[in-house]
């Protein structure tokens, strides 16, 4: 699905995150910022060692990434230059804050990239793997997020790239919703 958020193009599509051509990959990361599972795992695997000397670096400066705050690095052997890397919030039944560090990660990822001067940006579906973020209300949070910053700032494109056609569809029911309150 591909539409328009003010001049921004929004693309929702299945695939990895890994070979997105954006400028710009975003990480759910942990707070260590030195690889896990899942999509930072991945994406340490497919970047290199580079992006894990960078995030030491980061780390031995400012220690780890809280949760919903981001760094970046550049992408090491990925096609895209910089991996911006995120802590989602692990899903404790919304009993501590989830909704607003979910809403934080995207909208600091975003705000870095607005501050780095990047033109393009792939995002995956934070903390909805191992973290246990129900995908539906994660798919709100990150949507609308998105939607309210470009109200404010144009970039050439913001896609979430999910991993599994079921979440492809999850994200974009939650979009034609959102889509239709307005």
């Amino acid at each position: 699905m591909q539409t328009r958020v003010n001049k921004t193009r929004l693309t929702l599509i299945q695939g990895d995150i890994t070979e997105q051509e954006t400028e710009a990959i975003v990480n759910a990361a942990n707070t260590t910022l030195l690889g896990g599972g899942g999509v930072d795992g991945a994406i340490h695997r497919a970047g290199g060692l580079t992006i894990l000397e960078e995030c030491k670096k980061i780390r031995a400066k400012q220690g780890e990434c809280p949760t919903g705050e981001a760094v970046i690095t550049t992408g090491g052997n990925l096609k895209a230059k910089y991996v911006i890397h995120t802590v989602g919030p692990v899903w404790s039944g919304g009993k501590r804050k989830e909704d607003t560090l979910l809403h934080n990660a995207y909208k600091n990822s975003l705000s870095l990239a607005k501050d780095k001067g990047i033109g393009s940006l792939s995002f995956p579906s934070i903390s909805t793997g191992a973290y246990g973020f129900p995908i539906e209300r994660a798919a709100e949070i990150a949507l609308s997020t998105v939607r309210n910053f470009l109200k404010g700032y144009t970039f050439e494109e913001v896609r979430f790239v999910l991993f599994s056609e079921k979440d492809l569809n999850v994200y974009e029911e939650v979009w034609e919703k959102t889509v239709n309150r307005v």
